[in-house]
């Protein structure tokens, strides 16, 4: 079930972060928003434009963004917004819908997380733990499959856990693409979901 609405329903559930879930209302000027780390706040954009596709979003994304150095280009977003709306009565709006979520993820995926700087800046200064504990944060806040993958790969040579980090994602992978769509296959997946995460997130 390759990028059906169960995989719609389960990257939603699997990328609601907990600084997520504390803004009950997902405008950017609450106090609580403005409260968060630079890196929270990024999250949390990228999460309200996933959740919320309009234009109001992607700005809020894309200048935030900017100031921290990404050279954002908006242009195929607003294509991502407009193919929804027009998608929105359609009568293969959900495999459209799936499609352009994959496309959207990507696309977000590009703007990477602020902790990947961090990780960076760790490394040039010989941090080598920090260095692993920021990438691998950074992984948690990403979308696609090819993002997390390719970052789990680059970090081989300097964690152990990867390898079987990796491998565990694919068998989540498998296991989504596998799954039926009912209540009971869906929380057996997150709860899969939950364990890997906890993996990553763990030393």
């Amino acid at each position: 079930m390759n990028w059906s609405l169960l995989f719609v329903i389960f990257i939603m559930i699997l990328l609601l972060r907990v600084v997520y879930l504390r803004l009950k209302a997902n405008s950017v000027k609450a106090e609580s928003f403005r409260n968060l780390s630079d890196r929270d706040k990024m999250a949390v954009l990228k999460e309200c434009l996933l959740n919320t596709p309009t234009r109001t979003n992607l700005e809020n994304l894309a200048e935030f963004a900017k100031v921290h150095g990404f050279d954002v280009d908006t242009a195929p977003y607003l294509k991502f917004i407009e193919r929804h709306m027009r998608n929105a009565w359609g009568k293969n709006a959900i495999a459209e819908d799936n499609e352009i979520y994959a496309a959207e993820s990507a696309w977000i995926d590009a703007i990477r997380p602020l902790e990947f700087a961090e990780a960076e800046k760790a490394r040039t200064e010989g941090d080598m733990d920090a260095f692993v504990e920021r990438s691998l944060e950074g992984v948690s806040r990403l979308y696609s499959d090819e993002a997390i993958m390719a970052e789990l790969e680059n970090l081989v040579p300097h964690h152990p856990k990867a390898k079987s980090l990796i491998a565990g994602y694919r068998d989540l992978i498998a296991a989504r693409d596998a799954s039926e769509a009912d209540d009971k296959s869906l929380e057996a997946l997150r709860k899969k979901r939950d364990a890997w995460m906890s993996s990553l997130l763990t030393k």
